[in-house]
């Protein structure tokens, strides 16, 4: 092994510091005391860094305080010129926005990263196996992240670590997913009821992130795949009914009429989402050869989550 690859992840740059930024912005801080002179920064706009707004300005206070450093960029309207000319400052690139200006952003900063020379890459990848599910998904958006595996495939200067986490745990019980349908006491099923989903939230995400940055020896040029739950929609609504105390009716979506429904509405983004996953491919992988389980990582389950998060009364979730 050449001296060039033996380098410890010194400087860190966490683009984003959202849902899923915040966390691993968080978890980076913890780890990096383990590894001496470390140092985490965070890429926001100008805007945010010296924001007003009481939520977001207590969300700076906090980072700042963990000795976290402000680097002002704009992922959206900067160049990939200018993009690059920030993360050349630091050896490892973190991608945390999301698709924050639509399914070019992925590539965008891809590419600004590989023309920084920045020596490894965790792109914005969180997420489902894109290619297990393969291109012309109902998902189109995917196809573009499958030109970014590639693109990383074809060059070797900057390694780069995907991180597959299925589906942020929450979504699966967001009202606007219709999976479950509280109002209703409904779990409507995604293709059939033995379909299966790998959940993970965000904070356990921002905790093996951080864990997967400073793992030894260095991961690098693979994807590694995390579960805080692989689940059913079946298990679903089983678990439903331990934690609030009432029964819940199974309902399946079958592939084909989530197709029709795409059909007559097909800029929906969910409804997009919802026929990926009832297709069951790249959406779900067992949990015993995951990277938490490998490590013995305490993980969030399902089932814990709803106990935390759902009311157990028997009122609606509104």
């Amino acid at each position: 092994m050449t001296e060039v690859t033996q380098f410890p992840p010194k400087s860190i740059l966490v683009l984003g510091a959202g849902e899923l930024g915040l966390p691993v912005l968080r978890n980076l801080a913890r780890v990096a005391k383990r590894t001496p002179g470390s140092t985490i920064s965070v890429l926001l706009r100008d805007s945010t860094i010296n924001t007003q707004v009481h939520e977001k300005k207590v969300e700076i206070d906090e980072l700042r305080g963990l000795g976290i450093q402000m680097v002002a960029a704009d992922l959206v309207n900067d160049s990939i010129d200018q993009l690059a000319e920030v993360f050349a400052r630091f050896d490892t690139l973190i991608g945390c926005a999301g698709m924050v200006a639509g399914r070019e952003t992925p590539m965008k900063l891809a590419t600004a990263a590989l023309k920084s020379g920045v020596k490894r890459y965790f792109p914005w990848q969180f997420g489902v196996d894109f290619e297990v599910i393969g291109r012309g998904s109902p998902q189109d958006l995917f196809d573009a992240q499958l030109d970014v595996r590639e693109l990383l495939r074809a060059q070797d200067k900057t390694e780069w670590v995907i991180i597959s986490t299925g589906m942020f745990t929450s979504f699966l019980f967001e009202p606007v997913f219709e999976v479950v349908d509280f109002e209703n006491d409904t779990v409507n099923a995604l293709g059939s009821l033995e379909t299966s989903v790998t959940l993970t939230t965000p904070d356990d995400i921002g905790a093996l992130t951080a864990e997967i940055v400073f793992f030894e020896p260095r991961i690098r040029d693979q994807i590694v795949y995390l579960s805080g739950d692989t689940v059913t929609y079946g298990e679903v609504a089983s678990l439903l009914e331990r934690v609030l105390g009432r029964p819940f009716k199974r309902n399946v979506w079958t592939v084909p009429y989530l197709l029709q429904k795409l059909e007559k509405d097909p800029t929906h983004h969910i409804k997009k989402y919802r026929a990926v996953f009832a297709q069951g491919r790249g959406v779900a992988w067992p949990k015993a050869g995951t990277f938490n389980a490998l490590q013995s990582i305490q993980v969030t389950t399902a089932e814990e989550w709803a106990r935390a998060n759902l009311p157990t009364s028997s009122a609606q979730v509104q």
